[in-house]
């Protein structure tokens, strides 16, 4: 069984709204802080958005503070990102991890992705 499996991407104009899941299984990602990672092509990937086990601690990064939304259903074992307001810069393939804090911000635990979920916003 795939650990992580995204889904909910897609085209949207700008202004649009978008609610990606990430189905979660597997011991090493369940109970654990998860978050939501980005990357285009030629860039590294890079942080989002990250919620504790609980969900009483969601941390995002700047831009896009206000605008995206991340909540998770520990009963169903999935996390979601809800993203209002996209922007042409929002176009990336997305990817959940589990999260982990460390002195640069938070990363990705493990090194081992995915399949993403493709978000493309139109001007």
């Amino acid at each position: 069984q795939v650990p992580l499996v995204e889904s909910g991407g897609g085209l949207v104009q700008a202004g649009g709204s978008l609610r990606l899941s990430c189905a979660i299984s597997g011991n090493a990602f369940r109970g654990y802080t998860m978050g939501w990672f980005r990357q285009t092509p030629g860039k590294e990937r890079e942080f989002v958005a990250t919620i504790n086990y609980s969900g009483s601690h969601p941390r995002y990064a700047d831009f896009v503070k206000g605008r995206f939304t991340i909540s998770r259903d520990n009963t169903n074992n999935t996390m979601y990102l809800q993203m209002n307001d996209l922007n042409p810069e929002d176009t990336a393939a997305y990817y959940c991890n589990r999260a982990q804090s460390t002195v640069r911000g938070f990363e990705p635990a493990f090194d081992s992705w995915g399949q993403g979920t493709q978000v493309t916003v139109s001007s």
